[in-house]
């Protein structure tokens, strides 16, 4: 079903950038997603050739909308609806050397703070 134009918060899921409509429709409410740079509201009317921006499980994905879509469609339809312009992911090894804290370890202490920032090159 292709149409002129269509819900923002709809669009993104039909073309599974979401699991849920409910999912697209709190992340444009958020603030996550903006359509030609500007913040857009889940009701927002979209159609060819406009951005959109997204931020979804801290990852920025880029799509430029090719057909305005109103139902769900198939992960093989996708590709004609969107293109995709999102930045490559870092590598891993990127990712590999952030230190992390041990999950359930708490709050740093105040020890822990000072070497934290002296790894990091803020220390006194």
């Amino acid at each position: 079903m292709e149409v002129q134009s269509v819900r923002l918060d709809s669009w993104i899921w039909a073309v599974r950038l979401f699991k849920t409509r409910s999912a697209a429709a709190a992340a444009c409410r958020g603030g996550h997603v903006r359509v030609n740079g500007t913040p857009a509201k889940p009701g927002h009317r979209i159609g060819p050739d406009d951005e959109i921006r997204l931020r979804s499980d801290g990852v920025e994905k880029i799509v430029v909308v090719v057909r305005a879509i109103g139902k769900r469609v198939g992960a093989a339809v996708v590709p004609e609806c969107l293109i995709d312009r999102s930045p490559p992911p870092p590598p891993k090894e990127v990712l590999a050397s952030v230190p992390r804290r041990d999950r359930g370890a708490g709050r740093p202490t105040k020890r822990d703070r000072r070497e934290i920032d002296r790894l990091r090159g803020l220390g006194l």
